[in-house]
């Protein structure tokens, strides 16, 4: 077997599985899965279709003029369960683990959580299945437009707070500014601080956006703009002029999603994510030269990333967020139930869709390499082992690690005085939890 074939499974996607043969070209394969939307999502478990918007904002207005009684979940937290079970499952059993994994990524780069309210849960399926996963292999500036602009995003980030003090609702009420989204878009989605941007872009970005909102009230459910609440006059960011008007919005950010800064930006992190905690500057100058030369194209800077010599090798240099980890565990022996991967994720302190601040969950080993965090990984390799002890673990171990397995792991497991026990050195070895 070639080895190439074990750590595109691993390192770019989600892990093996038993009934998915590894790809005779590893290149072609991981190739074929940034061309294009990606699979179909199957609705949430017990629906033919997603919920959508209006079905979560009714639900919304339901839950405020009637709350549901202590200890009973609300219907807008049951659908928002609902879809952590759908994308589980899916990440569970897909054939295109690379999209997926590009997926997770970008999901992390513009964090919405669940801890942002019913606005972030009434709007999550919109902005997983519409706003940000057509645009994983797209070009970047049409991802930073659709969440920008999505109602789970503004939601999040207190956009619909924000009112221009000189507007007319602004003058009757009294209201601000909220400047929390026009920060970490400039911060964490686009040109960071390395392109020196001031205080005053933040204020003045956050000018630009006010009017944008989001109507659950009424139909038709989603974002719109409200003249009355948007700071009138002209506005400059990062030295270019802006007009009054709802079209600065998108203008702005179609300006910052094109910058030199943000390529260089988005380099370093899928370097840093792919390849290692600390990013090659040379693979960080490849893959921000693609996206300068594409616009922007984060199908072609998949491509390129995929043939970094350094991505190949050495293997398993980066340490799997729970997220990863778990999944990986359950694809290796065949798994499809999402609900043990989401109650060990939030075990792991990995919580799905529920990171803690708005620059998501760390990427690198130093986030999750703590001594208890790392026991507690043991007792549910442990755990997870017993799920599937009728597996034969010799089966397991080739599945997972295949080449990739160290002779100690080996001798380890056949030594093992139970299927049981022998399933979990496969699932608590140093090379299960890297990549």
């Amino acid at each position: 077997m070639d080895i190439r074939q074990q750590i595109a499974a691993v390192r770019f996607g989600t892990g093996p599985r038993p009934e998915s043969p590894l790809p005779d070209d590893p290149l072609a394969w991981l190739d074929a899965q940034t061309r294009g939307p990606g699979l179909p999502l199957a609705p949430p478990p017990g629906r033919d279709t997603p919920p959508a918007l209006e079905e979560g904002y009714r639900a919304w207005v339901a839950h405020d003029a009637s709350p549901p009684p202590p200890g009973q979940m609300s219907p807008v937290t049951a659908l928002f369960r609902a879809e952590q079970q759908a994308w589980v499952r899916h990440l569970l059993t897909s054939d295109a683990p690379f999209h997926d994994r590009l997926t997770n990524f970008w999901l992390n780069h513009f964090t919405v959580a669940e801890r942002g309210g019913f606005g972030v849960t009434t709007g999550f399926s919109m902005y997983l299945r519409d706003a940000l996963r057509p645009h994983v292999t797209g070009r970047f500036v049409d991802m930073l437009v659709a969440v920008s602009k999505s109602p789970a995003m503004l939601y999040y980030l207190d956009q619909t707070a924000s009112v221009g003090p000189n507007s007319n609702f602004g003058k009757r009420s009294g209201r601000g500014l909220n400047e929390n989204l026009a920060r970490e878009i400039l911060e964490l989605h686009s040109v960071a601080p390395a392109s020196g941007y001031t205080q005053a872009d933040v204020t003045e970005f956050a000018r630009i956006m006010t009017g944008w909102g989001v109507e659950r009230l009424r139909a038709p459910f989603d974002t719109l703009f409200r003249p009355g609440n948007h700071e009138p006059g002209e506005k400059t960011l990062l030295g270019k002029r802006y007009p009054e008007g709802p079209e600065a919005y998108e203008a702005a950010l179609r300006d910052l999603g094109t910058h030199p800064a943000t390529y260089r930006f988005l380099a370093q992190r899928l370097v840093r994510h792919f390849v290692a905690d600390t990013p090659p500057p040379a693979a960080v100058a490849r893959i921000e030269g693609v996206l300068r030369e594409t616009q922007g194209d984060l199908g072609a800077a998949s491509r390129a990333l995929v043939r970094l010599p350094e991505a190949w090798g050495p293997p398993l240099t980066k340490l799997r967020a729970p997220l990863d980890y778990m999944v990986a565990l359950h694809r290796a022996a065949g798994g499809t139930d999402p609900g043990p991967v989401l109650g060990a994720m939030s075990a792991l302190g990995q919580p799905l869709w529920n990171a803690p601040q708005p620059n998501g969950w760390p990427d690198t080993a130093a986030g999750w390499a703590a001594p208890e965090p790392m026991m507690q990984r043991l007792d549910l390799a442990y755990e997870t082992a017993g799920r599937f002890a009728r597996r034969d673990p010799r089966q397991v171990l080739e599945v997972a690690l295949g080449p990739l397995a160290r002779e100690e792991t080996r001798t380890a497991v056949s030594r093992a005085g139970s299927t049981r026990d022998a399933i979990t050195l496969v699932f608590a070895s140093p090379e299960m939890q890297r990549r």
